[in-house]
């Protein structure tokens, strides 16, 4: 064999612990970087030419521009995603309260049928209106 293999105790535990820390340090980069380009997307406040200058930035000069959004416009990102998150939640209120008060509203057959076996105990309808209304709920 010419070639050199490295075996787990030829690699150092400080070595990986290095390691580690490099690999989350690039992922919390990514994770900066594409928090920052979807924010630059999101701001209605920017128009055209200012979202095109940032990406720029972004993607010319990567730290720099990044760090630069962030001193720059940081705190707004930070308003602008709890505004985000808020009309998120009130979008998912109301389609909750819609959607109970469509299934508050709506019966269904055993409903139907429980309510008019009671008409027929109390002797409200008789035993052939039960049955001709059954069939309707039925069918």
């Amino acid at each position: 064999m010419s070639g050199s293999v490295t075996l787990a105790y030829d690699y150092p535990l400080l070595g990986v612990f290095w390691t580690t820390f490099w690999l989350f340090m690039w992922m919390l980069w990514f994770f900066l970087l594409f928090r920052v380009i979807g924010d630059v997307f999101r701001d209605d406040e920017l128009n055209g030419w200012a979202k095109t200058g940032w990406i720029i930035s972004v993607l010319v000069l990567p730290f720099l521009g990044v760090f630069v959004y962030v001193l720059a416009r940081g705190r707004g990102m930070g308003r602008r995603e709890v505004s985000r998150a808020q009309a998120q939640q009130e979008a998912f209120d109301t389609y909750v309260r819609r959607t109970a008060a469509k299934d508050a509203s709506r019966t269904t057959q055993a409903d139907e049928l429980t309510k008019l076996s009671r008409l027929r105990e109390r002797g409200d309808i008789s035993d052939a209106e039960f049955q001709q209304a059954k069939s309707k709920v039925l069918h």
